[in-house]
């Protein structure tokens, strides 16, 4: 991809979530996303239920499912203030995920000096992510460490397991 066409789509993403929470165009493409994902066509894809914090209702978010070392893990690539992080916080870690199937999971947060690997990981799988997260994906581990407190990573975990 060219530069110029990399900068378009990066200002694109920005103007989409504009202070960490979509528009409603990004709403729409989300809710249509997260139904394609929830389909279980490609390995990283997923869609992860959880019940809203404020509604009670349970709202779908499309992620992108990083593995590393053995585990699966989910990135917050707007951040903390991420509604489905703070959804998720507020349940407890309790949530849905789907891919073909529904898998009731746990989802337990990554300590942030364990999150540079992860991180790394997400954005090679994630080019979508990489408008949000400054830095390429085959970049030293040193500057995924830098970052590494900005982005929420959660491991997850079977709810029976």
């Amino acid at each position: 991809m060219s530069t110029a066409k990399l900068e378009r789509t990066h200002r694109l993403d920005r103007w989409m979530y504009r202070g960490g929470r979509p528009n409603r165009l990004a709403r729409i493409i989300n809710r249509v996303t997260a139904r394609v994902f929830a389909t279980g066509l490609k390995d990283h894809l997923v869609t992860l239920e959880v019940k809203g914090r404020r509604t009670g209702r349970v709202i779908s978010f499309p992620l992108v499912m990083a593995d590393h070392e053995g585990e699966r893990c989910l990135v917050a690539m707007l951040g903390p203030d991420t509604n489905w992080v703070q959804n998720v916080h507020a349940t407890g870690g309790k949530a849905v995920l789907r891919h073909g199937r529904r898998e009731t999971v746990h989802l337990t947060e990554v300590a942030s000096t364990d999150r540079a690997p992860i991180l790394r990981r997400y954005l090679t799988l994630s080019p979508g992510a990489r408008s949000h997260i400054p830095i390429p994906p085959d970049a030293p581990l040193g500057e995924f460490e830098q970052l590494a407190t900005e982005y929420p990573v959660f491991r997850i975990t079977p709810a029976n397991g």
